[in-house]
């Protein structure tokens, strides 16, 4: 379970954003945060692979590693 204050701009346009799609703005916050999760380990991904270069992967720990 998770929390989170918005202010009040923000909660008004995620507001307005569920009543004219139908959705809730929990399903918008949660593929929102998802998205980000996504992103920010790709991002980890790219710049452990940029700081250890020499380090080679197989296939199968390619497939492991990107939760393939």
């Amino acid at each position: 379970m998770l929390a989170i204050r918005l202010d009040q701009e923000v909660e008004n346009r995620l507001a307005s954003l569920a009543k004219k799609t139908g959705r809730t703005k929990t399903d918008y916050a949660r593929e929102a945060i998802l998205q980000h999760l996504e992103d920010m380990e790709d991002y980890y991904l790219a710049v452990e692979a940029i700081q250890n270069p020499s380090k080679l992967y197989t296939p199968e720990e390619a497939k492991r590693e990107l939760g393939l």
